[in-house]
């Protein structure tokens, strides 16, 4: 969610970019920022942060960042800060928000199943 400064209201951004190639495998690029952990379910799951995520076809700037689950893939990259990556993923939609939190659910768009890491 991105909150408007100008005003007090928040408004949402989705990845307008994505959604054009909603349901396509693609190849992309991206730069690594940094490990994270996010809970799941009870349990602690690892994620990386990617920044500037550009389809390398066209090297149009998909979006600003991504997190990711940190699968295999990544962990044998042994990624450090500014490091440029290749990849493969499927754009999927998927649910922000909560009703019970009285969070706005919106539907916005993400990367899944990346495969076939590269650094570059």
């Amino acid at each position: 969610m991105v909150v408007d400064t100008e005003s007090t209201t928040a408004t949402v951004k989705t990845r307008a970019d994505l959604q054009i190639i909603n349901e396509v495998r693609t190849t992309f690029t991206g730069t690594f920022e940094k490990y994270g952990t996010k809970r799941g379910r009870g349990k602690k799951c690892c994620t990386v942060l990617m920044l500037n995520i550009c389809e390398l076809k066209t090297f149009k700037p998909m979006c600003d960042h991504l997190w990711f689950n940190r699968t295999k893939g990544f962990e044998q990259l042994q990624l450090t800060k500014g490091q440029q990556v290749q990849f493969n993923a499927r754009v999927k939609t998927y649910r922000k928000g909560s009703i019970k939190r009285g969070i706005p659910i919106v539907y916005d768009y993400k990367l899944s199943y990346p495969t076939k890491f590269k650094k570059l």
